[in-house]
């Protein structure tokens, strides 16, 4: 269930930021604008010297993250994972709803870095960092102070006291070591994965969103005016005393006593599972492939129906009672959709809507029986 978490995440990513459901409040062309004192060429030394902006904007922006309650829900979904796998750097968030990374950027605007060249290599900085999330590499020698290494992002996704917000670069190590955030894997200590406050759902929507639903819920119940202001750009986990006290959470003390989050499934509800995400990936795919023959209100749509299908069959994993029922709507929203639309967004003519109808008949009666096949005890 962790990699179906984990992959499901990255399609609620991927419909986020295709649709640009995100308002700008500091946009690198903008700073660039008005703080350019010179103009860079499109030249190979110009690619280098903005690749290493990147890493250097990529890693205050990750400490941001990491430092101050509120930025921490924009990335805690990254770090929700107790395992630690490929899959897991798909986890990528829904939440990062205000754009103001080009105020990272400064150092590159300043000398006049083109604003296309920066758009080229954002995609691959980020594509770069998919690799080194993996236990099987060892570490690497010399190449351990040149990138940054499997070994020393386990560091980094690890909860022990001794690893704790560390290691937050992002393709070069060397901002850790220059800035005091390095530490290296200890042969002693091993990794422990996941975060403090574990997240205890498979559901992506839900892990995006519950840092600032706490923050928010704690920011009522607080009595002190100052604690509902400062909350919010307090140090990450942070939480008014008052409120604290009367209403604690759960929270791990020590990594190396505690149970990862999970349930005895049977195997029908993980073939389930899998086929549920294959589905939605094919949904996902078909988007994309006509994202220019659909108006913007259908992509909204298309991608709503996308996100309920995440939310629904994740749901399904957690074994929430409801969950089914939620699921047998979703199948009778579907089916009602194309009864009055005539077809799924016009696309694919008559085969392509025979073909989605039957998907969200067996989705609208099939996620009841499933739930039957549950274990007794969970």
């Amino acid at each position: 269930f962790d990699t179906i978490s984990s992959l499901s995440s990255g399609v609620t990513n991927v419909i986020k930021d295709s649709l640009g459901v995100v308002v700008v409040i500091i946009s690198y062309p903008f700073v660039r604008e008005i703080l350019a004192v010179t103009e860079l060429p499109s030249t190979w030394p110009v690619y280098l010297l903005a690749f290493i902006a990147l890493d250097f904007a990529g890693y205050w922006s990750h400490r941001l993250n990491h430092s101050i309650n509120f930025f921490w829900n924009n990335h805690v979904i990254h770090h929700s994972s107790e395992e630690f796998n490929l899959a897991c750097a798909l986890r990528q968030s829904i939440s990062n709803l205000l754009g103001y990374y080009g105020i990272f950027l400064i150092p590159a605007a300043l000398v006049g870095v083109p604003v296309m060249v920066i758009n080229v290599l954002a995609p691959a900085h980020l594509f770069l960092q998919f690799w080194y999330h993996t236990r099987h590499v060892p570490k690497l020698g010399w190449l351990e102070y040149v990138i940054i290494t499997p070994s020393q992002h386990r560091v980094h996704h690890a909860i022990n006291p001794e690893y704790l917000d560390k290691n937050l670069g992002q393709i070069f190590p060397w901002w850790d070591r220059m800035f005091g955030t390095f530490q290296e894997e200890l042969d002693d200590v091993e990794p422990v994965y996941g975060i403090t406050r574990p997240a205890a759902t498979w559901n992506p929507v839900r892990i995006n969103f519950q840092h600032v639903w706490l923050l928010t819920k704690d920011a009522w119940r607080t009595e002190s005016r100052w604690d509902k202001l400062r909350i919010w750009f307090m140090p990450t986990g942070w939480r008014p005393p008052d409120v604290e006290a009367r209403f604690p959470v759960a929270k791990i003390e020590d990594p190396y006593e505690f149970e990862k989050y999970g349930r005895r499934a049977s195997s029908a509800e993980l073939g389930w599972a899998w086929f549920q995400f294959l589905t939605t990936i094919a949904f996902l795919f078909a988007m994309l492939y006509h994202f220019g023959d659909l108006s913007r209100s259908d992509l909204l749509i298309y991608g709503g129906f996308i996100f309920l299908a995440v939310f629904g069959y994740t749901s399904m994993m957690d074994g929430l009672s409801w969950s089914p029922w939620l699921e047998f709507a979703r199948g009778l929203l579907g089916i009602a959709f194309l009864v009055l639309s005539g077809s799924w967004f016009g696309l694919g003519g008559t085969a392509a809507t025979v073909l989605v109808g039957c998907y969200f008949l067996v989705t609208g009666i099939g996620a009841p029986l499933i739930a039957r096949t549950r274990p007794a005890t969970q």
